[in-house]
Order: C-alpha cells, then sequence, then structure tokens
C-alpha cells in the first residue's frame, strides 16, 4: 500500500497567452492529474488570458508522481479542443518538505530550494520552493506543450500529515 506523504494543494492562478481554437478567442479551462486524482477549474469564456485563482486537493503518496495540466477549450456542440498540456515532478518539493521537517523551520520564510528547467518539469524558469510560516510552498510558470504558445501561473503547498508518534 502507497504511503501517504501529505496534502497537496494547487492553486491554479492563471493563464497567457492561450491559443485561440475558437472563431476569435477561446473558453479555457484546466484539468489537473495526479495519478488517478482528476480535478479541473472552471471555465472562462471568451479569454485567452484567464485568472481563475482556484484552489485544487490531491492527496500525495509514496511513490511520488508527476502532476499533469492539460488546458482545454470548452465547446458546446461537439469534443473540447486541446489547448496544450504541462507537467511538473512533485519530487523537488517533497524532498524540500522534508528538509523543512529536518531542520526544523517553521516560522519566516526560508528558500529551501531553487529548481531549474530541464525535462523533468515545463517550467518557463527557475522556481523557489521556499517555507513560509511552516508552509512549504512553490510558485511556477509552466510552457504548455504541444501548441504554438501558452503558459500557466500555479502556486504548489505541501501540507504534510502530522506526526504519529509510535509505540
Amino acid at each position: 500500500m502507497a504511503e501517504p506523504l501529505g496534502l497537496l494543494k494547487v492553486m491554479v492562478v492563471q493563464g497567457r497567452r492561450l491559443v485561440i481554437r475558437d472563431f476569435r478567442s477561446s473558453d479555457p479551462y484546466v484539468v489537473v492529474k495526479l495519478g488517478t486524482q482528476t480535478a479541473k477549474t472552471k471555465v472562462i469564456n471568451s479569454c485567452l488570458n484567464p485568472v481563475w485563482n482556484e484552489e485544487l486537493s490531491f492527496s500525495v503518496t509514496e511513490p511520488v508522481g508527476v502532476l499533469n495540466f492539460e488546458v482545454f477549450d470548452k465547446d458546446r456542440f461537439k469534443a473540447d479542443d486541446k489547448m496544450g498540456h504541462a507537467h511538473l515532478s512533485l519530487k523537488p518539493i517533497v524532498s524540500a518538505a522534508s528538509l523543512r521537517q529536518i531542520l526544523g523551520v517553521s516560522s519566516g520564510e526560508t528558500t529551501l530550494r531553487k529548481v531549474a528547467p530541464d525535462s523533468d518539469n515545463c517550467l518557463v524558469g527557475e522556481s523557489s520552493i521556499s517555507c513560509i510560516n511552516g508552509e512549504v510552498v512553490q510558485s511556477v510558470w509552466l510552457r504548455l506543450c504541444g501548441v504554438e504558445s501558452g503558459e500557466i501561473e500555479l502556486k504548489i503547498k505541501l501540507i504534510n500529515p502530522p506526526v504519529t508518534p509510535s509505540r
């Protein structure tokens, strides 16, 4: 059985420069997947730079997976059009959360590590993972793959389960 590592809160903040899939615009929404867990944002009508500000929650288990994002254009009478996809490895934020526990950081703001763009993620630029008042947080911009343009902004927070004393 998979060992629980905590609760992952994914804030889908906004998108920018999304591709046009309807006549002049698109009606975008984001589908977020972690293993078999799936959640989606609301549809923002007629917008290529949508602001969602929606928080989606997932349980994180060992082995640590990859967070997958797909952006779609909502269509009324046919299948929704794909507007790009991206992925982000959760290994850096999980290892930063372990580091926070080892160091005992619980107040203030401390940068735990930096993540550079590579094949394990779709980062637009370098991203920092910080401990802010005891919470492990990562703010990222992801470049959408498989399309001409588009990026999404996310704020990811890992909340570790309370440590249960062993008997």
